[in-house]
């Protein structure tokens, strides 16, 4: 399954971001909250704004690829996701943050959400896929 492929990387960059919000949290002897570090309160954010998109993306991938999506697709979506994810999870840990890369970031991520979801509609209304 590619699917999963593209789950077990984002998995491994899942984790990478909870050793990251560990590391701050030690850093900064926080072990609530963030205080007023803006690298861990940005360490948490990588990390809580990641698991807010990825399962819903790879969830639609996964019904995609399921109901007989090219693999092609599959591919194209699950490296998309990839790497809005690892450019958005870059730049909002760093203080010097480019706000154009994190939108471009998104709008990466809400294309591949936006184009599983209508994929996945127009098969089950339409009996049209791609």
């Amino acid at each position: 399954m590619i699917v999963s492929i593209y789950g077990a990387i984002l998995a491994l960059v899942y984790l990478q971001l909870s050793l990251y919000v560990v590391k701050e949290r030690r850093r900064s002897q926080r072990s609530i909250g963030t205080g007023d570090s803006e690298a861990l309160q940005r360490a948490v954010r990588a990390h809580g704004n990641f698991i807010e998109y990825v399962p819903l993306a790879l969830l639609l991938l996964f019904f995609n690829e399921y109901q007989g999506l090219a693999s092609h697709y599959s591919h194209a979506l699950g490296a998309t996701l990839v790497f809005a994810r690892l450019i958005h999870a870059s730049n909002i840990s760093q203080l010097d943050e480019n706000i154009k890369v994190r939108v471009v970031s998104m709008m990466l991520t809400f294309a591949v959400i936006l184009i599983a979801s209508v994929s996945l509609l127009l098969d089950a209304t339409l009996g049209i896929y791609l």
